[in-house]
């Protein structure tokens, strides 16, 4: 059947969802309401047509600024950049982060086509201009795309007057030594800390 076949195609372009989970989904759609299927469709149109990138740091928003960037009681001297908007909202919910956030919207990948004018630092070298950032912290992945990024941005941001770090890689809480891959187990040797 041609349009059982196209709705799992279209559940199976998006990003986790296999040609199975395509099926799964594609036949729990057929099994809904009318009012279900039209409910999900505004949703979705609504959502698509009424959420945006922030202006500031290109987090999502349904107003030019996110909520984030407009909350006076964080700390306005610290930014966080990272990849993505999933990563904000990772940092958000570990509660253990009261800064601003830069959302560069990727990361070097020559092989697939992205380079450095793909990613958003023009706002972010307009941020560091205004001179109220103090710090500068850089989270992303430990990948091989993350660290050719990570090291573009520390030899831009050397050049602004800021404190540069990036967050801490290593063996994560409850890991096993034991089972540690090298790269990571020489990460977190190089990211010790003095125990006081």
């Amino acid at each position: 059947m041609k349009k059982l076949d196209d709705l799992i195609d279209v559940f199976s372009k998006l990003p986790g969802i296999g040609k199975k989970s395509a099926m799964r989904i594609a036949f729990d759609v057929l099994e809904r309401s009318e009012a279900d299927i039209d409910r999900m469709i505004g949703i979705i149109k609504d959502s698509h047509s009424s959420i945006k990138h922030c202006s500031i740091c290109g987090n999502l928003s349904e107003n030019d600024i996110c909520e984030i960037c407009e909350d006076d009681k964080r700390n306005k001297e610290v930014l966080c950049i990272v990849e993505g908007v999933r990563d904000v909202i990772a940092f958000e919910n570990s509660d253990t982060y009261n800064g601003l956030y830069h959302v560069l919207g990727g990361k070097i990948d020559p092989l697939n086509g992205v380079t450095i004018e793909d990613l958003n630092l023009k706002s972010l070298i307009k941020r560091l201009d205004e001179k109220v950032i103090k710090e500068v912290i850089i989270a992303l992945n430990p990948d091989l795309e993350g660290e050719t990024t990570t090291l573009y941005l520390t030899k831009i941001l050397k050049q602004k007057d800021v404190r540069v770090s990036k967050i801490a890689s290593g063996i994560p809480m409850g890991g096993n030594i034991e089972y540690t891959d090298m790269a990571t187990l020489g990460k977190s040797l190089e990211g010790r800390i003095e125990i006081e």
